[in-house]
């Protein structure tokens, strides 16, 4: 039975404190927000109803948060995903609406008190800008990876890709972000699904981008998953709900059924990427959908449901059905 940890926020945690999960010892850190389109964020689903859930300024954009996770145990100290990182311009700053600080991610694990020579991996779940950029420092002879001790986890897939992307999601990868992950002798492409560490399984999806990896630790107490772009938000439990950025949202469809189809039997841990509102969820199926049972911080304390403001709108799309993993 997974156990009682969850606190309801509305704020991202203070880094150098964490929850404890099995031999794991987990700590969300922040490299700041951002805006993206909410019409693409959404695809199909009507704004009348996505903006129930999270609000749009007057550029009709919405706030996404750039969470990554830290994970210590078994001697290793991993760190998933480097979210956006530096290298932008003022124009491209306001176009995105970018609210960090400079080397922000940086900062927040020197604030916790660790070295970033000590991260012993990362995992990348993709190669997108928003989940690579702050992998490599632009250095004065050069690109250089930030992590220079750590083994960089990334689907040879999603390698491949990132090195000539379709003209529809081009702008998304950026190869100064990771090129020079190459040289240093420490990339490992994985080939589908493995159990890299004891107890973390890198489990490849296919719908939003080729060869991004969603990162499940299974644990004696329990199991926690990093949703990446596969389920950005708690608004996007809903299976039709699906952003316009995913490639092959039909497959997006069928992996988020069978991922929260063993989150609902399993009671996992989902940990939101991007939602500007909640950290984490559980997952419940009522109404003929599934939804967050929970939501709140990595960080302990007690829960509450979450809102479900398009629950009895039928147009948001025919109801969800569990199905068998793996189907």
């Amino acid at each position: 039975m997974a156990p009682d940890i969850l606190i309801t926020t509305l704020i991202d945690s203070q880094p150098g404190t964490g929850m404890r999960l099995g031999d794991w010892t987990f700590t969300l850190l922040s490299d700041g927000r951002f805006r993206l389109d909410g019409g693409a964020s959404f695809g199909v689903v009507p704004k009348p109803l996505w903006e129930k859930q999270i609000a749009a300024d007057g550029r009709n954009r919405i706030p996404v948060a750039l969470r990554c996770l830290l994970a210590s145990g078994h001697g290793r100290r991993v760190l998933i995903d480097t979210g956006i990182g530096d290298r932008w311009d003022a124009k491209q700053r306001d176009i995105y609406g970018m609210e960090r600080r400079a080397g922000q991610l940086l900062v927040e694990l020197e604030s916790a008190g660790i070295d970033r020579r000590s991260i012993t991996d990362v995992v990348l779940t993709h190669l997108h800008f928003d989940h690579a950029g702050g992998a490599c420092l632009d250095l004065a002879d050069g690109m250089a990876p930030a992590f220079t001790e750590a083994r960089w986890w990334v689907q040879r897939q999603n390698w491949d890709w990132a090195h000539g992307p379709s003209e529809r999601d081009q702008a998304s990868y950026r190869a100064e972000d990771f090129e020079a992950l190459a040289d240093t002798g420490r990339l490992e492409l994985l080939d589908g699904p493995q159990e890299v560490l004891p107890g973390l399984w890198l489990q490849p999806v296919h719908g939003h981008t080729p060869g991004m990896q969603i990162p499940e630790f299974r644990t004696s107490a329990g199991t926690l998953v990093f949703l990446a772009d596969l389920i950005p938000t708690t608004a996007h439990l809903h299976l039709p709900w699906i952003a316009g950025y995913d490639l092959n949202p039909l497959l997006t469809l069928s992996e988020k059924r069978n991922l929260l189809t063993r989150a609902l039997e399993d009671d996992f841990l989902l940990v939101l990427q991007h939602d500007p509102r909640y950290e984490t969820c559980r997952v419940a199926f009522r109404d003929g959908r599934f939804q967050a049972r929970e939501t709140g911080s990595l960080n302990g304390g007690l829960t509450a449901p979450v809102a479900d403001a398009a629950a009895d709108d039928t147009a948001a799309g025919r109801p969800d059905t569990p199905g068998v993993a793996g189907e």
